[in-house]
């Protein structure tokens, strides 16, 4: 049976470097009509809570922990008893948010988190922030990779605690690995495919 994917559309503000920008996020729910993941956790804990539509909440899984992808997460933790799950190269970027309070728990490079029937692999892809990580669904070839892949490229990196090399490193040597019509979900936009971005990607 193939996994149930919802996508989500939040919008708020990033801020990070004492700038603040109008930004809209993408929510993935992988799960089935039982159970589910959360990845990332932007901005209106109400409408993620709406999105999940009582079903059990396994984990929300962090991306990275820029604070538009993580305004919400221990709303939503509160809301529906899930954990809190993120890289834990991260925490500076998360104790910006959240000084007072640890995620739940960490991820790891090639930790599996399983929904529904749905078995995501994380995958460790630094250089958008130290801890950013995408997360492979094999089953249903996709990847889920937050600000490291857009439609149109590699994500920013002009900010504190980026780097362009590591970030074309990692989706060199990641993403660009997977087969080429695995479909990229991100985390602002459009998805898109592996094939139609190797072409961008210097080395790729």
């Amino acid at each position: 049976m193939s996994a149930r994917i919802d996508r989500l559309v939040t919008s708020g503000t990033f801020s990070l470097d004492g700038g603040t920008w109008d930004v809209d996020n993408n929510v993935w729910i992988v799960g089935d009509d039982t159970e589910c993941l959360v990845i990332d956790a932007p901005h209106d804990a109400d409408a993620i809570v709406d999105g999940v539509a009582g079903r059990s909440v396994v984990a929300v899984l962090l991306t990275h922990a820029h604070d538009d992808h993580i305004r919400a997460a221990r709303a939503v933790a509160q809301a529906t008893g899930a954990p809190i799950l993120l890289n834990p190269a991260d925490r500076m970027l998360w104790d910006a948010v959240y000084p007072d309070a640890a995620p739940d728990g960490e991820i790891r490079d090639g930790d599996t988190f399983s929904a529904g029937g749905a078995v995501l692999t994380a995958l460790h892809t630094p250089g958008h922030s130290p801890g950013s990580t995408c997360f492979y669904l094999e089953s249903e070839g996709t990847v889920f990779t937050g600000d490291t892949l857009f439609q149109g490229g590699p994500g920013a990196t002009g900010r504190s605690y980026s780097d362009k090399p590591t970030i074309l490193a990692s989706i060199r040597s990641r993403l660009l690995t997977l087969p080429p019509d695995t479909v990229v979900r991100t985390g602002h936009g459009d998805s898109t495919t592996i094939g139609a971005e190797t072409a961008g990607i210097p080395g790729g």
